[in-house]
């Protein structure tokens, strides 16, 4: 007879198990025997896992806890938002407010608008002359992050958004976020300034972002909500444009 798994050198069971996938590492694997139960828990093959699928360049935290919980997380990584640019209509997204001639969906630039900086963005939503807000809230067990992980990895929401004005009109802007508990009790919240834009301007996209960590035990939903209006008053949609809204879960 050949010579056991057990007899393999450490380093040569590794590479073997990093061939698996991680699902089936953590499942079955690791129920096999105490030394592969430590293999499986131990960082050294979840960093050869890492490094195997690219998940290592400039991302890479060298000084993560849990290289595990770090490869998961980098490889569920996506926009939890739906629908952020418009393109399904105003699937997905709940009006909390809807004043004036409410939310309307424009193709970029628009008139008197800018290109979005990446091509991949097409639509945008637009505000009208009195305040427009829009929510989704997003289930973070439905989305596969489980609740051990929420609680003790606590890792990094990370939220983003863009938004524009029309040059030839002035407008205002918020953006309010909220972590919330399983009976949707409020652990941590981000709220912009009211962002005014004046009517003379150059509708360039701008950026906002938002990083919440150490946020504590029992996170379960994520609410984003965002919305504006334009300043003169105007009828029709003149208000700030909002598209390309992002919220992920990163290591």
């Amino acid at each position: 007879p050949g010579p056991r798994m057990e007899s393999l050198p450490e380093a040569v069971l590794i590479r073997i198990l990093a061939s698996i996938p991680a699902v089936d590492l953590v499942l079955a694997c690791r129920l096999v025997c105490c030394q592969w139960k430590n293999l499986v828990d131990g960082a050294a093959l979840w960093i050869l896992k890492c490094q195997q699928e690219g998940l290592t360049g400039a991302e890479s935290q060298e000084n993560a806890e849990n290289w595990q919980n770090f490869y998961f997380l980098s490889k569920k990584r996506k926009n939890l938002i739906k629908n952020p640019c418009g393109e399904d209509d105003f699937q997905h997204w709940g009006e909390v407010e809807n004043g004036g001639d409410g939310w309307k969906i424009e193709e970029l630039p628009g008139d008197f608008g800018k290109e979005f900086p990446s091509e991949e963005v097409h639509k945008y939503f637009v505000t009208s002359y009195e305040w427009c807000r829009k929510a989704q809230v997003i289930d973070l067990r439905a989305e596969g992050y489980w609740e051990e992980l929420m609680d003790t990895t606590q890792p990094k929401v990370v939220v983003k958004d863009w938004y524009a004005g029309r040059s030839d009109a002035g407008c205002l802007y918020e953006l309010c976020v909220k972590l919330l508990s399983e009976n949707e009790d409020v652990l941590a919240e981000y709220k912009s300034e009211t962002i005014a834009i004046p009517q003379e301007n150059d509708a360039n996209w701008t950026e906002i972002s938002h990083t919440f960590s150490n946020y504590g035990p029992g996170v379960r939903f994520v609410h984003f909500e965002h919305g504006g209006q334009d300043t003169l008053f105007w009828k029709g949609w003149y208000g700030v444009r909002v598209t390309n809204s992002s919220v992920t879960v990163e290591p």
